[in-house]
């Protein structure tokens, strides 16, 4: 089984009641899109992974992705006037690659858990479509003429769909391009137009559609209902000056009459947040994942290392919340560049500025710093896990 996620992102989300389409507005400090693309690419029977966004929302997709970058990811696709396009447009672009499955989910739904996608992996096992879904158990009334109510529906075998919906590949892209005039509203009703039987597996009240404004407090409040863990993780560096013109911390390269020893670009300050970043996971070293000995890393910007530890964060369903470094040193001065150095690392780790604190210290003319002779970065990083009982 090869198994292709296709994120439908390209709605406007009118009625969520804001200019920014509702899968970029935040929830719980993150993008809504952020949520959903952290549980498919934190499982590893989940190949690919493609967003289908509106034509001109590049640069919110950007912001929103910032920090995934798992090669699993693709770039994103341009959706289409209306959902069930750009369901066949993301089927399209992943066509004639080997993929025997795919998994189709509204990005509108970030509480997406694991449980609800195992039972659909576990589904296409045995059929050809499956659908997550929940048994009605409200009373349902049939509205007449000024809203009065003509009479009750019977809710017995009555189900609300929700997504992901699973289907085997080449089945749902026939189905798409048989049925690419009918008008429906998801993927499950093209299948019943095209034969593919579709199994109901229980989906979760957790995964829940936001439609309207005051959806987002209510998903907000069910999506911290997961009980997660904090970690925290420590990181020191030091690298000594060689003769050169600049040193390059944090990502910002500052004019210096020295520039620092190192098998990469030597940047203490980022070599030791990857350490705490690693740490916090329990996941060894800078030096167990990017050895030095390695020929391949002689040169090389560290903010591949960091973005390592980052994305091995985001594997594990984790986040970020904090970061705090400290650089050690007499020259060059630090406070001039603080606030560069925060965006930049900001950039690189997907996160807000104010998450992130970058400081400086001397050691009052005491040591290898004292003299000059090189600088030393700590850095301690705290990230929030799913707990694992």
């Amino acid at each position: 089984m090869k198994t292709a996620a296709i994120i439908v992102a390209a709605g406007k989300g009118v009625r969520a009641g804001s200019p920014t389409p509702k899968q970029y507005q935040s929830i719980a400090g993150r993008p809504v899109l952020a949520w959903s693309l952290e549980r498919f690419l934190a499982r590893d029977d989940i190949d690919t992974v493609l967003c289908v966004i509106a034509d001109g929302a590049g640069a919110l997709y950007d912001a929103a992705t910032i920090g995934f970058a798992s090669a699993r990811l693709r770039s994103p696709c341009t959706g289409g006037a209306a959902r069930q396009a750009s369901v066949h447009n993301g089927l399209k672009t992943l066509a004639g690659q080997g993929f025997t499955h795919v998994l189709v989910h509204d990005a509108a739904r970030p509480g997406i858990d694991d449980d609800t996608l195992d039972r659909l992996m576990a589904a296409l096992d045995t059929v050809d479509g499956a659908l997550a879904a929940l048994p009605v158990s409200d009373t349902l009334k049939a509205g007449g003429d000024a809203d009065v109510i003509a009479r009750t529906v019977d809710r017995t075998g009555l189900w609300a769909a929700q997504t992901p919906q699973a289907f085997a590949f080449d089945r749902l892209l026939a189905a798409h391009e048989k049925f690419a005039e009918r008008e429906v509203t998801d993927d499950a009703a093209l299948a019943e137009l095209a034969g593919i039987a579709v199994k109901l597996v229980p989906g979760s009240l957790r995964n829940m559609k936001i439609t309207r404004p005051e959806d987002f407090a209510i998903v907000e409040r069910l999506l911290m209902e997961t009980t997660y863990e904090f970690r925290t993780g420590h990181g020191y560096d030091v690298h000594a000056f060689e003769p050169g013109d600049h040193v390059i911390l944090c990502g910002v390269k500052i004019p210096h009459t020295a520039k620092l020893k190192g098998h990469s670009d030597a940047d203490a300050g980022m070599h030791a947040l990857t350490d705490a970043l690693f740490g916090a996971i329990g996941l060894g070293d800078i030096g167990d994942h990017f050895p030095p000995s390695d020929p391949q890393w002689k040169g090389a910007a560290s903010q591949v290392f960091l973005k390592k530890a980052v994305n091995e964060v985001v594997a594990r369903g984790g986040s970020i919340t904090h970061c705090d470094i400290t650089l050690i040193c007499e020259k060059p001065k630090i406070g001039p560049h603080r606030d560069a150095m925060r965006m930049a690392l900001a950039r690189i780790m997907g996160l807000a500025p104010d998450r992130i604190s970058v400081k400086a210290t001397t050691t009052e003319r005491l040591g290898f710093t004292g003299r000059e002779e090189g600088l030393a970065a700590m850095a301690t990083a705290t990230v929030r896990l799913p707990e694992r009982l």
